[in-house]
């Protein structure tokens, strides 16, 4: 399974961000991707009035989206978001498909830490899910979902082999480190392939974001269910073609089934 990780920065200019993306996919699906990821936030950076953004451009991400991916013949997951109640959004990671199919994941694990408020803004997802990419299943988490390891064990339980974590990470101290220790950590628990993919470090990039809100770290990174890294990232934007080999998962779940021995409602 060949996937490629966008590890970009987006910004409040939605616009912007789409041409980001339309360029990132056209790319991967050249270089032979099956699956082409973004960030969280891909449509607009935190910090954007997102409630005006999911209101005014919501549609229009969405008809272009599922254009991209149908012209391309490539799945495309990208974060998102989509007007809910009280003024609030869904924070999503959509994927689309290239027969026109859209599915997406409201984030269930908002991000009230660190002196950052997600709840504020967006309204919380209650259900995991796992998707069908070209026979594999493929879990969609989103974030601060990845220091929740249940979540991790029920898309597991419900099929997945690789799970796509996208991310707006927070920059401070030690928060790389929690970053790449937690992608790790989700890939061995729950015996997947985790592809955890960051908005890049705006520091970096030298694009202009709101310094006040999580825009991200960079170091994605793609880690076997054995804790192994099969492709790690800098700061700045880039994209890559990782090939995975899915027989490692049957590999982890032979040698170490941590979900079948796993007790106390794990």
């Amino acid at each position: 399974m060949k996937i490629a990780v966008a590890q970009i920065n987006s910004t409040e200019n939605v616009p912007e961000n789409l041409r980001k993306v339309q360029d990132g996919v056209r790319r991967a699906s050249e270089e032979g991707a099956g699956l082409v990821v973004f960030p969280e936030a891909t449509m607009a950076a935190f910090g954007s009035r997102l409630y005006d953004v999911a209101v005014q451009h919501a549609e229009t991400w969405k008809t272009e989206m599922q254009w991209l991916a149908a012209e391309q013949e490539i799945t495309v997951v990208t974060g998102e978001f989509a007007p809910a109640d009280d003024g609030k959004v869904r924070n999503v990671l959509a994927a689309y498909t290239p027969s026109g199919e859209r599915l997406d994941y409201a984030k269930i694990h908002l991000y009230d830490a660190f002196g950052f408020k997600e709840s504020d803004d967006v309204a919380p997802g209650n259900d995991p899910l796992v998707i069908n990419v070209d026979g594999v299943p493929v879990g969609l988490a989103l974030c601060y979902d990845i220091r929740f390891p249940k979540l991790f064990a029920e898309m597991s339980r419900k099929g997945a082999q690789v799970c796509l974590v996208a991310a707006s990470w927070g920059a401070g101290p030690g928060k790389v480190e929690q970053w790449e220790t937690l992608a790790r950590a989700r890939a061995l628990d729950s015996n997947n392939i985790v592809v955890a993919v960051d908005q890049a470090d705006p520091q970096v990039s030298g694009v202009q974001v709101s310094p006040k809100a999580p825009t991200g770290v960079g170091h994605s990174i793609v880690s076997d269910p054995f804790g192994q890294t099969i492709a790690s990232f800098g700061e700045d934007e880039e994209m890559r073609v990782v090939e995975l080999d899915l027989d490692v998962v049957e590999k982890a779940r032979t040698a170490i089934p941590v979900l079948e021995n796993a007790r106390l409602g794990y």
